[in-house]
């Protein structure tokens, strides 16, 4: 058997597989300044003898990957990522607890250093996601108030640049559909924090979902999206991996 093959036969035997993405329709999580996507069968059995389907849908629906173009003027859009950068190591940062306390918390450098001085330094070249198991409600995604204000979490810029100016990691992820958390971008009017990370010309993946299935280290994360030429995002699937413990 080809050297190749055999690794893929051991890696699958020695390996778990969780989805990280959420699947696509018209009640799939999704920034709440876009429409829900649209479908129309344009072809049948009936009278076609197959089906076939148009969608209606934003580059940025549900689960989906940001390319630096995407907040970055002149920035890499898609079809200009390196697709070795498209399976990396995979470190989940948990502030699950935090997020419970304070719907509106922001992740600190304290977060990154806590991680790390339990797991280890986070190590160059890797995805860093952020679990808040907010991907686990059910309604009320944006956790909106009487007063139409937005309530969850997101990142820090300190943070963030303690992860791709020190750490050097390739791509950053988080379960809710910004990077900011909503008390900056309403307070900022606007997304400071999410321009921040696509100015360094890394890449996120917004939306994320079954973080609390991965190990906080070890894992690998495997990204998917169309190669969509001059694209500044689309829905992506991603797929975690973690081995196994032995019986």
């Amino acid at each position: 058997m080809n050297k190749l093959w055999e690794a893929l036969k051991d890696f699958k035997s020695r390996v778990e597989m969780v989805e990280l993405s959420h699947p696509v329709s018209p009640k799939t999580p999704h920034w709440a300044g876009f429409p829900p996507m649209e479908g129309e069968e344009i072809f049948n059995f009936k009278e076609h003898a197959f089906t076939a389907m148009r969608y209606g849908i934003v580059s940025q629906y549900g689960t989906h990957i940001d390319a630096p173009g995407h907040f970055t003027e002149g920035g890499r859009m898609l079809d200009e990522l390196d697709p070795k950068d498209t399976i990396l190591p995979l470190v989940v940062v948990d502030v699950v607890e935090k997020v419970k306390a304070d719907a509106d918390y922001v992740v600190t450098e304290k977060d990154i250093l806590a991680h790390e001085k339990i797991h280890g330094t986070i190590p160059e070249g890797c995805f860093v996601a952020l679990r808040t198991d907010w991907s686990k409600r059910t309604e009320n995604f944006d956790n909106i108030d009487e007063n139409g204000v937005s309530h969850y979490p997101g990142w820090s810029i300190a943070a963030c640049k303690l992860l791709i100016e020190e750490r050097k990691v390739k791509a950053i992820g988080h379960e809710t559909s910004d990077t900011d958390a909503s008390i900056i971008s309403n307070e900022a009017g606007g997304l400071p924090v999410e321009t921040y990370v696509l100015a360094q010309d890394i890449y996120q993946i917004e939306l994320m979902r079954n973080l609390d299935k991965m190990p906080a280290t070890g894992g690998v994360i495997s990204v998917g999206y169309p190669n969509v030429v001059h694209g500044p995002g689309f829905t992506a699937r991603c797929f975690g991996f973690y081995e196994r413990e032995e019986k």
